[in-house]
């Protein structure tokens, strides 16, 4: 594998002119998104960080609401214009609106969780796609859920955009994998987060249970997994999706 001058960094991006290094990284304020930006840019990439929250913007720091898609093929274009050619993309942008699906509400709960976790992500792979398959190379990171791949009561919208976003994953690796573009699904399981911390104690103590490795996993372990899914290492990886949950989902 090829890496960039000094870096010598196991899950590096090539240096190569051939090679873009811009990659953007959506819901990246904090948790595994933020954690996601700082692996890929110590392995080489210039990471552009995409949230919806932020206030104080930048060449490398934009605020985007991933659901319109007209803004996500502007910002495409004005990081391309500005920092050159986008070589991959982690969607990592995800809310959850949870009830039973006889009381969800379609406007409120059903339709914002689906726009957000599935329609966001074809809108960010839609705009970059013409330009990655020019140049011939790419890396698409989609995060889905353990919940996508065995269903969730009271997530029925979150587990029907997870399990969405895998099968749209498989679609996007046959559809460009002979032009040198990935594109692959990361399923976390319980992580450490500030959603996971707001669960109450007695029902934290009883996933941890079902966990053989005893605990939750983190979000630096998560980006590690992304970094890897990014790097010119992952070449031959395509279409598969990988599943990080201390064992809690085998098979």
């Amino acid at each position: 594998m090829t890496t960039g001058p000094d870096t010598g960094h196991p899950h590096a991006v090539s240096s190569s002119p051939q090679r873009p290094d811009v990659a953007i990284v959506t819901g990246a304020a904090r948790g595994i998104g933020a954690a996601i930006a700082e692996a890929l840019e110590t392995g080489g990439w210039r990471v552009v960080r995409v949230d919806i929250g932020f206030s104080d913007m930048g060449p490398l720091r934009r605020a985007l609401d991933v659901t319109r898609f007209d803004d996500v093929v502007a910002m495409v274009a004005a990081i391309e214009a500005e920092l050159g050619p986008i070589g991959g993309v982690v969607n990592n942008a995800g809310i959850t609106r949870d009830g039973f699906m006889h009381r969800m509400d379609p406007a409120t709960q059903w339709e914002p969780v689906i726009a957000v976790n599935l329609t966001g992500p074809f809108n960010m792979c839609r705009a970059i796609l013409p330009k990655m398959r020019e140049r011939q190379f790419g890396r698409i990171v989609n995060m889905s859920s353990m919940n996508g791949l065995k269903g969730q009561a009271g997530q029925a919208n979150y587990a029907a955009a997870k399990a969405g976003l895998i099968g749209m994953t498989k679609a996007l690796a046959l559809e460009n994998a002979s032009l040198g573009i990935t594109a692959n699904c990361i399923a976390p399981g319980f992580i450490d987060s500030e959603m996971t911390r707001a669960i109450r104690p007695d029902v934290r103590e009883v996933e941890l249970t079902k966990i053989p490795a005893g605990r939750p996993g983190t979000p630096a372990e998560v980006a590690g997994v992304a970094a890897f899914l990014m790097s010119d290492g992952a070449a031959f990886v395509t279409g598969e999706t990988l599943s990080i949950n201390g064992g809690q989902l085998m098979g």
